[in-house]
């Protein structure tokens, strides 16, 4: 197992803004350090990030999942964000030397199971958790959305052979650390973002030692007349954060575009830091994981 574990469970909801604060409310009621908790109106998403023990981290992401679900409606929910889920993906870090791999796998499955069990929601199972089920199939279930799993059969590991008519699927699982960051440029313009992100996708593709393992989407934020260019670094071992912003900025003053945000969703390593020194962060963000973790 492992003596602590980060979740960030990413859900489908945050034009309430009752509702962002409620969640915030019920993780201070738990034995467990929130380092992230806000909604963006446009994705329509608000990303939770907290860790402690495997049981409390549990105990506070049920309690989560009970407050606001029954307030999510997929069938009219409107954000740029693509999504299947109420609670679209959660994914668990180990924070520290993983002692027994099986055991921790098991602990990610017991609560899939339950959250399925408990929400009647089709849970899959994704990165170190996949069995070898559903690693290709991610993408194109991803690719249709919400209204794509309604008219069809699913193959979950956890829960019903059809998707819940309001709150979807769910992806669910162990994965590697990853740093999620936006750029936000002051153009409405999307068609530039979109072209950045390409390039991005482009260079990775290519091998492009600047953006490995970087994923990278355009998209609208057209409640501030601007766009963004949506970045996750999948590899921040060996892709520093610096270098990335500043193409993405460099690309933007290309199009004449001189208004570039940065933003940190989540959190971010210690270890990250000296190659992120252009991204804003607050102290709760920074983590530390230990060697092993």
């Amino acid at each position: 197992m492992v003596d602590r574990v980060l979740s960030v469970p990413n859900w489908s909801f945050a034009r309430q803004s009752s509702l962002v604060r409620e969640a915030a409310e019920v993780l201070g009621a738990f034995d467990v350090q929130v380092h992230f908790c806000a909604g963006d109106l446009d994705h329509n998403r608000t990303v939770t990030a907290f860790s402690g023990d495997p049981a409390s981290v549990q105990a506070a992401l049920m309690a989560l999942a009970r407050a606001v679900l029954d307030s999510v409606d997929l069938t009219r929910h409107t954000g740029v964000h693509p999504r299947i889920g109420g609670l679209d993906v959660c994914p668990f870090v180990p924070l520290g030397p993983v002692k027994d791999e099986a055991s921790l796998k098991a602990w990610i499955e017991q609560g899939a199971a339950m959250f399925a069990e408990e929400f009647g929601v089709p849970v899959f199972l994704y990165e170190r958790s996949e069995r070898g089920r559903h690693e290709a199939a991610l993408p194109e279930l991803r690719r249709g959305g919400f209204g794509g799993l309604l008219t069809r059969a699913l193959d979950p590991d956890f829960g019903p052979v059809v998707a819940h008519p309001r709150l979807g699927a769910t992806v669910w699982g162990w994965r590697d650390f990853l740093v999620a960051m936006n750029v936000n440029l002051g153009s409405d313009d999307l068609a530039i973002s979109r072209q950045i992100a390409q390039r991005i996708r482009n260079m990775r593709a290519e091998g492009d030692e600047r953006m490995i393992g970087v994923r990278a989407l355009g998209l609208p934020l057209l409640s501030r007349g601007q766009t963004q260019v949506s970045l996750n670094v999948t590899m921040p071992d060996s892709t520093p954060l610096d270098p990335i912003l500043k193409f993405v900025a460099d690309q933007a003053s290309l199009a004449r575009i001189h208004r570039a945000q940065f933003e940190l969703i989540g959190v971010i390593r210690d270890r990250d830091l000296p190659g992120a020194q252009t991204l804003p962060h607050e102290p709760e963000q920074v983590i530390s994981i230990q060697e092993g973790g």
